[in-house]
């Protein structure tokens, strides 16, 4: 069975100018095409777009992503590499989050500043949004 690339789309939640990305980035291999130039995809396009989908919705940079595929290439080969991308990507999230809290934090000050009883010249959330100094912390 094959697929049009609406039909891989569809599957998959990828958009179609996504794929057509992934292709000529190289991390989908070219799909056959027919007589009217359509491009038709294998299940083995399908579970490498399901793949490069889930890798993305982990946050995984591009990069990493084509590490990836260029490992599963390499049955034999050991997977320290794989858990090293894992555990980067680990620590990059976490770092995200810690960024997250930080400005969370700022964001909740902020917005207990001031419960509009002032002009928009008082207004101490104006103030705040528009000098990076009123902040308590770096975010």
């Amino acid at each position: 069975m094959d697929f049009s690339i609406g039909e891989l789309s569809k599957q998959t939640g990828v958009k179609v100018p996504t794929i057509r990305y992934y292709e000529k980035e190289g991390l989908l291999e070219a799909p056959v095409r027919t007589e009217g130039n359509q491009r038709r995809y294998r299940p083995n396009d399908l579970e490498r777009l399901r793949f490069i989908k889930h890798c993305r919705d982990l946050g995984l940079p591009m990069p990493a992503v084509r590490d990836l595929i260029d490992l599963g290439q390499h049955p034999d080969k050991p997977c320290q590499e794989a858990d090293r991308i894992a555990v980067a990507q680990l620590q990059s999230v976490r770092e995200r989050i810690a960024h997250l809290k930080k400005l969370e934090a700022e964001l909740q000050r902020i917005a207990n500043s001031c419960k509009g009883g002032h002009t928009v010249t008082e207004c101490n959330v104006l103030k705040a949004f528009g000098d990076h100094r009123l902040c308590i912390d770096s975010h």
